[in-house]
């Protein structure tokens, strides 16, 4: 077991909430050490590596909402979209959070795609295809990145991603995180999705939790070449009302310094309300959850 800590984290949980052109973020900002779990995976065809978050894309309704949640209160740099139909794009250090208008205003998922990156893939497809996995043709990126998007078990979009030579700008100073940690959805199947994240793409186990001693509501899956997380949320409704999916379907963003990223996030207009305090998390995590409708 190879033991890392992580000091002062910032989960943000962005909740794409935009009922009434509202939207709602919630914000925990964490203290933990992760304990990494790693196993040896012999599978008969060599798997491409699979390396961590690329980009996560969701749907809105008020873009203006959008600007002023991850412009000014996350101090996110814009960046010029990359896929078809998108509207707005933050960078996250080298990864990037987008935003692309509602298909249907009246639906109650608003997360578009998860997107994870390779270093080759074109043997991913091919990988991916020898496994029995439907995946169409390879498209090209304005970004001259190369794409692959495919349907998890339960019908999530998922995106692999081979980076083109594009430059990354650099963050600027006023933005609150430079790394998407982890991003997670709801899950109604986990074995479906374990056979699919674990056992083809090698996906690992490195904790699991629940609101209750015994419980599990929570499984964070590790990419099998990095350290970004996949996170299953459990035991919710067949079907969630557009709050509580947007809190399921989220993203987190990490920070070096606890305190300085509480600090820069109040400064910046994202300030606790009513009961909400700094708390221990079920995974043993520090975090101050925030909810703000913008």
């Amino acid at each position: 077991m190879d033991s890392r800590i992580h000091f002062g984290l910032l989960r943000a949980r962005i909740e794409d909430a935009m009922k009434r052109q509202c939207c709602f973020v919630t914000l925990a900002i964490c203290f933990v050490a992760f304990e990494f779990c790693s196993y040896s995976q012999t599978p008969p065809q060599e798997r491409p590596p699979v390396l961590g978050i690329d980009h996560v894309s969701f749907y809105t309704t008020a873009p203006e909402g959008v600007k002023t949640l991850y412009g000014e209160t996350l101090g996110l740099a814009s960046a010029s979209p990359v896929e078809p139909g998108g509207l707005l794009r933050y960078m996250v250090g080298k990864q990037w959070v987008g935003y692309s208008a509602a298909p249907n205003p009246d639906a109650i998922d608003r997360m578009d795609h998860v997107a994870f990156a390779t270093n080759n893939v074109v043997a991913l497809r091919q990988y991916l295809i020898a496994k029995g996995v439907t995946v169409p043709a390879i498209e090209n990126r304005a970004d001259h990145s190369l794409t692959i998007t495919v349907a998890d078990p339960e019908g999530h979009r998922i995106e692999f991603i081979e980076r083109g030579k594009a430059e990354v700008p650099a963050s600027p100073v006023s933005a609150l995180s430079r790394h998407m940690i982890h991003v997670g959805f709801l899950v109604h199947n986990r074995d479906a999705e374990d056979h699919f994240y674990r056992d083809l793409l090698g996906f690992r186990l490195y904790w699991h939790g629940g609101m209750q001693p015994g419980a599990t509501d929570w499984v964070a899956m590790q990419v099998p070449d990095g350290t970004d997380w996949l996170e299953y949320m459990l035991n919710h409704p067949d079907h969630p009302d557009l709050r509580l999916m947007g809190v399921l379907n989220h993203i987190s963003l990490g920070v070096a310094n606890m305190k300085k990223a509480q600090a820069t996030l109040e400064a910046h207009g994202g300030k606790a309300q009513g009961s909400e305090k700094a708390q221990m998390g079920k995974d043993g995590k520090w975090q101050r959850t925030s909810s703000t409708r913008i």
